[in-house]
């Protein structure tokens, strides 16, 4: 069978999707909050079929025009999933997971409450995961170091409440 996608990515938006579902269910959202998490973290990353295997599974530090190439996915992931009729905001916390408290993230820059709690979630969740488990292109650096990033990250570019619930769960 042919791959759209490298072999790491639908295990990922697994893992991040039992995590982010820890955390919401920490923080005591209500089910249909909990649902859409699952659903857009479960999803989160599919706009990387749109991206060379090359690239995404590349060793070593990518080139800014690579890096580039690489944010795209997440526009490209909100606009494949805002053709299918959700009941839930899927696309919306979808576009918002790569988005920083601060403003400094990506596609669109928001800030604060500009991002959907869901998102932030989505985020934190995002980030350990990340971290905590081998990539393509390296291996894990482990769960501790990935406690150290987002509470180094909380207030500033990551949820401090969102920061804290996933620190009980993990």
């Amino acid at each position: 069978m042919q791959h759209l996608t490298d072999n790491y990515t639908p295990l990922h938006e697994d893992r991040v999707a039992q995590l982010a579902v820890r955390i919401a269910q920490q923080m005591n959202l209500a089910s249909a909050r909990i649902e859409a998490i699952s659903m857009a973290a479960a999803v989160h990353d599919i706009g990387k079929v749109d991206i060379p295997l090359k690239i995404l599974n590349k060793p070593g530090r990518l080139t800014a025009a690579e890096f580039d190439l690489i944010k795209t996915h997440v526009q490209v992931s909100y606009d494949v999933l805002k053709l299918i009729n959700f009941s839930l905001p899927v696309p919306e916390i979808v576009w918002g997971h790569h988005e920083y408290m601060d403003g400094s993230g990506y596609p669109r820059g928001i800030s604060g409450d500009q991002i959907l709690l869901e998102s932030r979630i989505l985020t934190v969740a995002d980030i350990v995961e990340s971290m905590s488990e081998d990539r393509p292109y390296r291996k894990s650096l482990g769960m501790d170091l990935a406690v150290q990033e987002i509470k180094r990250l909380s207030g500033n570019r990551l949820d401090p409440d969102v920061v804290e619930a996933c620190l009980q769960v993990v």
